[in-house]
């Protein structure tokens, strides 16, 4: 299991011999999760793109019954939007943890870089506050704002998948079809259970196997090089 500690035992693991170099890997592995978290995110956004124009195909074309085709087009979109949600949150704790460490490593090596935020003034006066609202900058977080699209679409899915349910989709007795749709989205409902449940992140202690492979020439004595 995981254990916590203290500064003082943080600074005991990373003194200032170590500080430096773990710093620099710090921040490099911070660059790498932000370049991840985009690659994610358009990674999500092909298959929920995908699966929003499978669902407008359907409801526009001539074909009965469509929520034969809109109920699992539907079920994935919600699968995936809820995934993305749950990946943008995973995201962000990596994100966040290696700039903790780097708020706490750079102290002796670059100063207070990153720990220091430089901002405007606030604006005075009606004229320079419309100004600041529609050309200036905004202590807004990205990956927030990300994590609150992903809900949205997951939420937008859930009203989605109702609508495409036939109309009878509260009496589920005497209807094969019915109890396909009840299975498609138990299915869904599952697999969004599984993403924070079975999904997260071990923390505890890790005794892995290790297996080291040896490579070597055969020789033997009665073997001859061709001539």
């Amino acid at each position: 299991m995981a254990i916590k500690i203290t500064q003082e035992d943080y600074d005991n693991d990373f003194d200032d011999k170590k500080k430096p170099e773990a710093l620099k890997y710090a921040l490099e592995i911070r660059k790498f999760e932000i370049e991840l978290y985009w690659k994610r995110a358009a990674y999500f956004w092909t298959f929920i793109g995908a699966s929003f124009a499978g669902y407008a195909a359907v409801g526009a074309s001539s074909l009965t019954p469509k929520s034969d085709l809109t109920v699992p087009i539907a079920c994935l979109g919600l699968v995936f939007s809820f995934g993305w949600f749950c990946v943008n949150k995973g995201s962000k704790q990596w994100q966040e943890n290696w700039e903790n460490h780097v708020d706490l490593l750079e102290n002796q090596s670059i100063g207070p870089l990153y720990k220091i935020v430089l901002m405007r003034d606030k604006p005075k006066g009606i004229k320079d506050n419309i100004v600041a609202f529609m050309t200036g900058p905004k202590a807004l977080s990205v990956s927030r704002i990300n994590q609150i699209i992903s809900l949205f679409v997951t939420i937008l899915w859930v009203f989605l998948l109702f609508e495409a349910l036939p109309g009878t989709y509260f009496t589920f007795f005497g209807d094969h079809a019915i109890w396909r749709y009840a299975a498609e989205i138990s299915l869904a409902i599952s697999t969004c259970i599984a993403f924070v449940t079975l999904g997260k992140t071990s923390l505890g202690q890790h005794s892995p196997i290790a297996l080291k492979r040896e490579t070597k020439i055969k020789q033997d004595k009665d073997d001859h090089m061709p001539k």
